[in-house]
């Protein structure tokens, strides 16, 4: 992934009613993201590569020693389908250009590893076992590449003579490289979902090199070959021309994501720490709560949540992610009718409650647990029936009237149209409680 948020700038043409197979994505709404790959080794953020300006030979040393004895891919399955995610995207390969597939483009893949397996293949395979869709992610960036040009982002960025050391590398060869990867990809492992490709910079950088976009990725050509192969596939926004998913990183949309005045497919991909790859001494880990809440605030603005595990060198989720994992899924075990088939509400929310909904069911999500009662404006006379959705316990509804004044043990309505629910005192022992709400036909 990119080192800061990709702005969302670009959508299919065709807006996301028009999008090949688009229901999958907007009914699941909960995916798993992986970042794996040679930089699980040095375990200090999947940017190692240039972040610690490390020459190709250097580099490489990490293939002598990457074996994943504990890689069980029906297991990460298993888990992402248990914390309700309905797809997983995994990186192919990353911007470090190490391969998880049996790739016949370059030797530099897993196959000449002491593990020397495809792993991508084991991955499909897992996925379609539980019944989750196959995402890939591939990076357009490779910095092990020898005719890939030293941009501002290159580890050699700052060796100087760039110009110099630029002029015996050739973006026409690799570019075709590329296009032939992903051939690969979208030939040999039957049937792919989703295609997550990252990132385009075609701005200067910092220290004035020119980043890269649609005209060094041969975009259009790459694009035309990715739908011929697997028509119905979505595609994402950065290759710096029109996709089909817009997907904000790092950060959370506060409403529902439009492109020239048109809704769009989005998805938010978020870290549980902040990096993406696995980080062994990064412990700023987001709480199961806040990753719940995370979600949901998707939800209720029509957008997917992409949440990203980064496993170790050998192959298995750490600790702390399987655990918040746990949390997060023993959440959506109980709640997961507010999320799957849900969107953006026809009604607005008030303070500290977002609202997602599916038909004739309103979900209230409540970040902020009240004393005793909660105030829904504009549901006065609409509602036939609300429960708490974890225990399906029955709550009281009251239409308070504005017009009579407040006694000492009596409220005063808010107004006509606000329709006021009776709650426990005791918050509900899960992240985020929910009241679902039947309204009339």
């Amino acid at each position: 992934m990119s080192q800061t948020a990709t702005s969302a700038r670009v959508v299919s043409e065709k807006g996301p009613s028009k999008v090949p197979d688009s229901q999958w994505f907007t009914e699941g709404r909960l995916g798993m993201f992986v970042h794996w790959g040679l930089y699980a080794l040095p375990a200090r953020h999947e940017w190692v590569m240039t972040r610690e300006k490390r020459q190709v030979e250097d580099y490489e040393k990490y293939l002598n020693y990457f074996n994943p004895d504990l890689y069980d891919p029906r297991e990460w399955a298993r888990t992402a389908k248990a914390a309700g995610m309905k797809y997983v995207v995994l990186t192919t390969k990353h911007h470090d250009g190490f391969a998880l597939w049996d790739t016949k483009m370059s030797n530099y893949s897993v196959m000449r590893t002491p593990y020397g397996k495809d792993l991508v293949a084991m991955y499909v395979e897992a996925l379609q076992a539980e019944g989750l869709r196959v995402g890939f992610y591939h990076s357009l960036i490779d910095w092990h590449h020898p005719e890939f040009p030293i941009d501002w982002h290159h580890p050699e960025s700052e060796r100087g003579n760039i110009v110099g050391r630029n002029g015996k590398r050739d973006m026409a060869k690799y570019r075709e490289y590329l296009h032939a990867q992903v051939t690969e990809l979208l030939t040999n492992y039957g049937k792919v979902d989703y295609l997550f490709f990252d990132f385009s910079y075609p701005w200067k950088g910092p220290n004035g090199l020119r980043g890269k976009g649609r005209k060094d990725w041969g975009s259009e050509e790459l694009l035309t070959t990715v739908r011929r192969l697997q028509p119905g596939i979505l595609v994402n926004d950065r290759l710096d021309i029109p996709g089909d998913v817009v997907t904000p990183e790092q950060y959370q949309p506060t409403k529902p994501m439009e492109v020239d005045g048109q809704p769009v497919l989005w998805e938010a991909c978020q870290t549980l720490n902040g990096s993406w790859g696995y980080d062994r001494d990064n412990h700023d880990y987001k709480s199961a709560d806040l990753l719940v809440r995370m979600l949901v605030d998707g939800v209720a603005n029509n957008g997917n949540l992409l949440l990203n595990v980064g496993p170790t060198g050998r192959g298995n989720f750490d600790p702390i992610a399987t655990r918040l994992l746990g949390e997060f899924g023993a959440w959506f075990k109980l709640h997961g009718r507010s999320i799957v088939g849900c969107g953006h509400a026809q009604f607005p929310a008030p303070r500290d409650v977002r609202y997602t909904q599916r038909g004739k069911c309103l979900y209230v999500h409540i970040f902020a647990w009240p004393f005793g009662y909660l105030h829904l404006p504009g549901l006065a006379g609409k509602v036939e029936y609300a429960q708490l959705l974890n225990d399906a316990s029955e709550l009281h509804l009251r239409q308070l009237d504005p017009d009579v004044p407040a006694l000492t043990t009596d409220m005063k309505g808010d107004s006509r149209d606000t329709l006021t629910v009776k709650l426990p005192i005791r918050k509900p022992e899960v992240a985020v409680p929910v009241i679902e709400i039947f309204l009339k036909e």
